[in-house]
């Protein structure tokens, strides 16, 4: 291909979706105390039960020049100019250091090109966007058409989620011990998003089953003003409720299966178990 995308472990693509589209996908790595490992090597389940009874969670890094760097170089050696689509620069370091990879790589090949768009986002939101300049790649697009096409998908994307405990974002130091305490006591769930870069509160309810009906409207609001491109349930260290409520409140609206994913484990140990909807829409919002 006369393009090549590369992106980030954060984006939670499905390993499937990797494959088919040719993807070059640069690990974030989790220092749990025992050990230090890219995020894309853990297992899942057994991250998250030993999560729960961390008294300190665990940290996360960013990929090293040296990756990222051998990410392009791959690429270039092929004949392909890059596309980069990375994690928020708000939340990771990572697209600056792809910043940094992609000088360092040009100076060797005069006359190539890398495009970075940072998404802004994580999890799928950020991935779909590194599919669409895939896709677009795929279909033999010029490396301008595949940088549009990551960011009218990003445009175009939501991110609702809520988790099933304010306690991770306690601990995470990304809300306070009084906060937590009191949302614990009165059932407080928040349905959390992510808007220019950083996570945000979409909306506060009272009740786990209140706000995933409320994600659940709010997504089926959106398709029917907007219609839908693309869309997957993500969790965090919940599978069976997030494939019950894909069956119940988002297949149902999109009239066919959904695909149901985990995400990232440098998100979930922030985040502790959660469940939500990651979709773009068919047309710009309003």
């Amino acid at each position: 291909m006369p393009v090549s995308v590369v992106t980030d472990s954060v984006a939670s693509i499905p390993i499937d979706l990797v494959a088919e589209n040719e993807i070059d996908v640069v690990p974030l790595f989790i220092n749990d105390g025992e050990s230090h490992r890219p995020e894309t090597e853990i297992d899942l389940p057994t991250f998250y039960r030993r999560l729960a009874d961390m008294t300190t969670l665990p940290t996360s890094s960013q990929p090293s020049v040296e990756a990222l760097l051998g990410a392009f170089r791959r690429a270039l050696q092929r004949g392909s100019d890059v596309v980069g689509v990375f994690v928020s620069s708000k939340m990771s370091g990572t697209y600056e250091t792809a910043r940094l990879a992609a000088e360092m790589s040009l100076s060797e090949f005069p006359g190539r090109r890398i495009e970075l768009v940072d998404s802004e986002s994580n999890s799928m939101e950020e991935g779909f966007g590194a599919l669409a300049a895939a896709k677009a790649a795929r279909a033999g697009a010029a490396i301008e058409w595949c940088v549009e096409a990551a960011r009218e998908s990003l445009r175009r994307a939501r991110f609702l989620f809520t988790p099933h405990t304010l306690e991770y974002l306690r601990r995470g130091g990304r809300i306070g011990g009084a906060s937590a305490l009191i949302g614990g006591l009165l059932q407080i769930r928040p349905i959390l998003t992510v808007e220019r870069g950083e996570t945000q509160q979409f909306a506060r309810v009272r009740t786990q089953s209140r706000a995933l009906a409320e994600i659940a409207r709010r997504f089926a609001d959106d398709v029917a003003a907007f219609g839908l491109a693309e869309v997957i349930v993500h969790y965090i260290a919940d599978e069976d409720l997030a494939r019950a409520w894909s069956e119940q409140a988002i297949e149902p609206v999109v009239g066919g299966s959904v695909r149901v994913a985990p995400v990232s484990p440098v998100v979930g140990l922030h985040t502790g178990p959660a469940v939500g909807v990651v979709y773009v829409t068919a047309r710009d919002w309003a």
